[in-house]
């Protein structure tokens, strides 16, 4: 689970490494079912930053079913487990070190901006743009800004970044191609695209994931409503072949596992699986009733029922799931 400890041969420009975590993960038998624990509430509600710094009567949000769409608390979630999985690192890419000099930095899908807000603290001496459709929440540090863009629309950026990242666009993201075009055209040159995305699928190694199961068939059902929208769900390690058409070097490639719940006997993975599993509690109804009720004409009532069954479903500890999560970056020849 470590991230990758790569040297660049000197005078190769086009090195393409790629890091797949193929060891199967053992059960723990000993694991007790405790669906309904809430052991990390506290944990959770005391990391969470609420303090908004932008004035609210600025932004219009759109209310749909009853949430705002953007805007979720699990999301932070997401960041902790997102940190568990690269060692408390924010990315993989060397501007990720605390002793890189970088100077600019644009955080696409901000999200909550924790990512953001992070890496300002760590760089105090970079200047950190995070954009999204949404404005975040989080008080923000002095080099750390947001700004409300669609990345789908042109890119209007005046300067160029030395590092772009990326987390989780897959479905929210209609032409890929253009996406990772736009992020060369506005990098510098040595400047660094990392991107950190879900498989999309839930896998298992010992054939315990039942293809009949709720989790299954919503995640069926996701993939068909988002390719409906217009947002279809990306081939995560295709991407690279994408990254090397547009002229990026260097390219490497690391496979993660997020086990869907505490099955596994590894402790990390056992933690990391604790942490998914209240990830996609938390968010299981964000992700799907958009989709579902605009895609699929599904009734919020019966997108409700039916999230009974799969939030059942993602505590089975009888299922040894887990979802690929894929770290890539690349550099922009100098």
């Amino acid at each position: 689970m470590s991230g990758p400890n790569i040297v660049t041969p000197a005078g190769r420009e086009h090195t393409d490494i790629r890091h797949v975590d193929e060891t199967q993960l053992i059960v723990d038998d000993a694991e007790v079912a405790d669906d309904d624990s809430s052991e990390l509430g506290d944990s959770i509600a005391s990391s969470q930053q609420t303090t908004s710094s932008i004035a609210s009567s600025i932004w219009n949000f759109q209310l749909e079913n009853g949430r705002t769409y953007h805007r979720y608390k699990e999301k932070n979630l997401q960041h902790e487990l997102c940190l568990l999985t690269l060692n408390r690192t924010l990315g993989l890419a060397p501007p990720n070190d605390e002793n890189s000099k970088v100077n600019r930095v644009l955080d696409l899908g901000t999200g909550t901006g924790l990512w953001a807000i992070d890496f300002g603290d760590v760089h105090p001496n970079a200047e950190v743009l995070g954009v999204d459709l949404s404005p975040p929440a989080a008080e923000a540090p002095s080099n750390v800004g947001f700004e409300v863009d669609d990345v789908e629309e042109p890119w209007t950026y005046t300067q160029p970044f030395d590092y772009i990242h990326s987390r989780f666009m897959t479905s929210s993201i209609s032409n890929w191609d253009q996406y990772i075009q736009n992020s060369f055209d506005n990098l510098t040159p040595g400047g660094y695209f990392e991107l950190l995305e879900v498989g999309g699928q839930l896998q298992s190694d010992d054939n315990t994931l039942r293809p009949d199961s709720a989790v299954v068939k919503s995640g069926k059902l996701l993939r068909e409503a988002c390719a409906i929208l217009g947002r279809p769900f990306q081939s995560i390690p295709s991407l690279v072949d994408v990254m090397k058409e547009v002229g990026f070097v260097d390219i490497v490639m690391t496979k993660y596992k997020w086990p869907m719940n505490s099955w596994p006997k590894d402790p990390k993975h056992k933690l990391i699986g604790t942490w998914s599993l209240h990830n996609n509690l938390e968010g299981i109804e964000g992700w799907t009733m958009a989709a579902y009720t605009r895609a699929l004409n599904w009734k919020k009532e019966e997108v409700q029922a039916f999230l009974v069954d799969v939030r059942n479903g993602l505590k089975d500890k009888s299922m040894h799931a887990y979802m690929p999560i894929y770290a890539i970056y690349g550099r922009k020849p100098e």
